[in-house]
């Protein structure tokens, strides 16, 4: 049997029961933080709750050896990710290559970010094109799909949900003030006003926690702005509703003039 245990978006209590007791039933328990990972809490908080040793698997070990699956073949194994196991497409793959080798899978879900950020900003879940996620620039590499994907979302309307770049083997959390400057220097250099310093931004601030940030704002005042600790993540809105444009002023402390535009 092979477990996929989601672990919530902030520390170790956000597990859900069923989780727990699919690490405690397990024969070995795995876990990969190099997508997402706890800030709320440490891997000893994790082992304490739940009475096991926590093997963490780096990335080649998942994608490449395959532990998780290998070991399934003959053990109750237990694979531990940060949100919701299946948000991370290496995640599905494994589901997938459980299922051809004729192993039992169980996906145990759990929070994510993709529920939760629009939730506590007061956006509708609904009206949410496709989700895109902002790399680190690199030397010779500074795509601009980020920045189309927001482009065609707000064409029909829809919000965007801006992931940003996690290095946790580098200890590098990409901060949104990073993650909206990325955004500017596309628009210098393509000119199609699609993110410019007066367009509306929302900026999430360690989603899950007890106090989470919520801030709605010009993307040059929020690129002035400190956020604090990971993790960060942005949201572009398309089209909003009055419910949406308020829920933003009340919660993200966002400018009023944002309900005359409504």
């Amino acid at each position: 049997m092979l477990y996929l245990v989601g672990l919530g978006l902030y520390d170790e209590k956000d597990i859900s029961l069923n989780g727990l007791e699919a690490i405690k039933s397990a024969d070995v328990v795995y876990a990969e933080f190099y997508t997402a990972r706890l800030f709320g809490g440490d891997l000893k908080s994790l082992e304490s709750l739940a009475g096991v040793t926590i093997n963490i698997l780096r990335r080649e070990e998942v994608e490449e050896d395959n532990l998780p699956i290998k070991q399934a073949e003959n053990n109750d194994v237990a694979f531990l990710t940060a949100g919701d196991p299946l948000m991370a497409t290496t995640h599905s793959d494994i589901l997938m290559e459980a299922r051809r080798n004729g192993i039992k899978t169980r996906v145990i879900h759990a929070s994510s970010i993709l529920s939760a950020a629009p939730g506590i900003a007061g956006l509708q879940a609904y009206k949410f094109g496709k989700v895109t996620t902002i790399p680190r620039p690199e030397q010779n590499y500074f795509p601009h799909s980020p920045y189309h994907v927001i482009g065609e979302n707000k064409k029909m309307g829809l919000h965007t949900l801006v992931l940003l770049d996690i290095q946790a083997h580098r200890d590098y959390y990409m901060t949104a003030n990073e993650g909206l400057e990325y955004l500017l220097r596309v628009e210098e250099e393509r000119r199609e006003e699609i993110i410019e310093e007066d367009t509306l931004a929302v900026v999430i601030a360690r989603a899950g926690s007890p106090e989470p940030l919520v801030r709605a704002d010009r993307v040059d005042k929020l690129t002035e702005e400190d956020f604090g600790g990971p993790l960060h993540c942005i949201m572009i809105p398309g089209d909003l509703h009055f419910l949406e444009a308020e829920g933003l002023v009340v919660l993200g402390n966002a400018p009023e003039f944002i309900l005359e535009e409504d």
